[in-house]
C-alpha cells in the first residue's frame, strides 16, 4: 500500500506538471501575439504619422527646427519673462532709432561718457565717503564663440555663392523662378521702408509666428496642404502652356 501511495504520488505531480506546462504556453503566446498586435499597432501609427503632410516637410518638433536651446525657447515663449523682455527691448530700440532719429554712434558716445564719468566719481568719491570703491569687472570676448561664428558665416556665404552659381548655370528654371520671385518681393518690402524697420519686422515675425503655429499646428498643416497641392497643380498647367515651349540650352541639347 505504501509502495502504491508513492507511485500515485509523482503521477500526480507530473499531470499537474504538464497542466501548469499548457497554462504557461497559453499565456506566453497569448503575451506574444498580444506584443506583436501592439507591434502592429505601432507601425500602424508610425506610418500614418509619416503620412501626415507637415508645412516645408519637415520631420522635426518647432523647437528642433528653430535650433533647440535657450534661442528656439524664446522664440516659442517658454519663459515669457524672457522672451517680453527681448521684444520689448528690441521695439525699445527701434522706437530709438527709428521714430526718434537717434543714430547709434551717438547713442553709444553717449552711452559711455554717462558710464564713465559715475565709474571715475565714484572710484575717487569712495575715499571720502569712507566706502569700497565700485568693482569694475574685466570684459573680453573669447575666442572660441568668435570662431564659431565666424566659421558657421563662411559656410553659409559660401552654400549662398554654390546656390547662385547653380542657379545662374541654367539647369533649373523652376528654381530660376523662385528666387527671382522672392528677390522681387523683397525688393519692393525695401522700397517700403529701411533696413532697420525690416530686421525689426522680421524680428517680430520670428516672436509671433512660430509659437501661433506650435498652437495650432495641425490646422495651419490641413491648409498647407491643400494649398500646397492648388500651387502644384497650378504650376502644372503653366508648365504645360509656357515652360514647355522654352527651348532648351544647348548643354540640354547636347545630353539628349
Amino acid at each position: 500500500m505504501a509502495d502504491e501511495h508513492k507511485h500515485e504520488e509523482p503521477a500526480g505531480e507530473s499531470v499537474m506538471e504538464k497542466i501548469t506546462e499548457k497554462i504557461q504556453g497559453h499565456d506566453s503566446s497569448s503575451s506574444s501575439s498580444s506584443s506583436d498586435s501592439d507591434d502592429d499597432k505601432k507601425s500602424s501609427t508610425s506610418s500614418l504619422k509619416t503620412k501626415v503632410f507637415r508645412l516645408f516637410g519637415r520631420e522635426k518638433p518647432v523647437h528642433k527646427v528653430l535650433g533647440g536651446g535657450k534661442p528656439a525657447d524664446v522664440f516659442l515663449w517658454r519663459n515669457k519673462k524672457i522672451s517680453a523682455g527681448v521684444l520689448g527691448g528690441a521695439t525699445a530700440i527701434w522706437v530709438l532709432f527709428e521714430l526718434l532719429e537717434y543714430h547709434l554712434l551717438t547713442l553709444v558716445c553717449h552711452c559711455l561718457i554717462v558710464a564713465l564719468a559715475v565709474l571715475f566719481l565714484w572710484s575717487n568719491a569712495s575715499t571720502f565717503i569712507n566706502k569700497s570703491p565700485p568693482r569694475i569687472p574685466e570684459v573680453y570676448i573669447p575666442e572660441e564663440p568668435v570662431l564659431q561664428l565666424a566659421s558657421a558665416l563662411r559656410f553659409e556665404i559660401n552654400r549662398a555663392f554654390a546656390l547662385l552659381r547653380e542657379i545662374a548655370s541654367g539647369r533649373d528654371l523652376k528654381k530660376f523662378l523662385s528666387v527671382i520671385a522672392g528677390l522681387w518681393v523683397v525688393s519692393i518690402v525695401g522700397s517700403w521702408c529701411n533696413f532697420l524697420t525690416l530686421f525689426y519686422i522680421v524680428f517680430v515675425l520670428l516672436h509671433t509666428v512660430p509659437v501661433i503655429y506650435e498652437k495650432y499646428e495641425d490646422r495651419v498643416d490641413s491648409f498647407s496642404e491643400k494649398a500646397w497641392a492648388e500651387i502644384k497643380k497650378q504650376y502644372a498647367v503653366f508648365d504645360a502652356k509656357v515652360l514647355s515651349k522654352i527651348p532648351r540650352s544647348l548643354k540640354d541639347k547636347k545630353k539628349a
